[in-house]
């Protein structure tokens, strides 16, 4: 059974060297989870042929636009398609009124339910249990409220031995807080904004390093690290994943549209 991940953005702030903004999509035996909505993520939908009427749920983990900004066109894309199936939002509460002005300004009556799932920022909490997957989030350490997200697998088919498990640290400047809930997960994707001889701006601006983000997936034991949420300084990744490496040589780049099995 399916348990991957594609990342469909990986660029910090804004578009660069052809990196698009912050989105990730999870599929979990067919059920599809998408992972922030930074701008242009349905074009990046398009791209790697994925349909985004087959999208469930949709979590934002903060309000900072590129994380979001590509929402409201999703939505409207969503509508103006048809979708009749409900579709679950889970975000900071100020989202649901954002998104409600854009529809009143526009007279958009979306011909589907969109339901809202308001989020703590300040503990962890269990925000979705089905049958097959569990979703957590837990409060991370930025300069807006900020959520990150643990998807687990519950209840695996037989032919795979060990639940899968997948978290998500976007935005969040270094903090150990967040090992208990990330311990042994699968696959770790950790923002990782700038090099270690950045650690100053990054402590500054409540972003990681590669070092900081390659330490807390050596801390958690994580199986594997995907790092992203790369400044625009840098147009090669390759020297921010081989800094990574020196601390956990299990850790890949986001690299847009590569389909990553956990």
């Amino acid at each position: 059974m399916n348990f991957s991940l594609t990342v469909l953005g990986s660029s910090s702030a804004a578009p660069a060297h052809n990196r698009n903004l912050s989105a990730h999509l999870l599929n979990a035996n067919e059920r599809f989870f998408l992972i922030d909505c930074g701008e242009g993520t349905q074009f990046q939908l398009r791209r790697y042929h994925l349909s985004m009427q087959r999208i469930k749920h949709i979590f934002i983990s903060h309000l900072h636009g590129d994380h979001y900004f590509g929402l409201i066109g999703l939505l409207n894309t969503m509508h103006l398609h048809g979708r009749k199936e409900e579709l679950h939002l889970y975000a900071a509460q100020e989202l649901q009124e954002i998104l409600e002005m854009q529809m009143n300004v526009s007279l958009t009556r979306l011909v589907y339910p969109l339901i809202f799932h308001s989020l703590r920022h300040d503990t962890g909490e269990l925000i979705l249990e089905e049958e097959r997957i569990s979703v957590h989030s837990f409060p991370l350490k930025h300069s807006v409220p900020t959520c990150g997200f643990l998807f687990r697998e519950k209840n695996p088919p037989r032919k795979v031995p060990v639940a899968r498990s997948y978290a998500w640290c976007s935005d969040t400047a270094y903090t150990e807080s967040i090992l208990p809930i990330l311990q042994n997960v699968g696959l770790l994707y950790h923002e990782a904004t700038f090099m270690q001889e950045m650690s100053s701006a990054a402590a500054e601006k409540f972003h990681s390093t590669t070092i900081e983000a390659a330490t807390i997936a050596l801390k958690a034991n994580a199986g594997k690290l995907i790092i992203g949420h790369f400044s625009a300084r840098y147009e090669d990744t390759d020297l921010l994943v081989q800094e990574a490496r020196t601390v956990f040589p299990q850790t890949y780049p986001a690299e847009e549209g590569v389909s990553i099995e956990i």
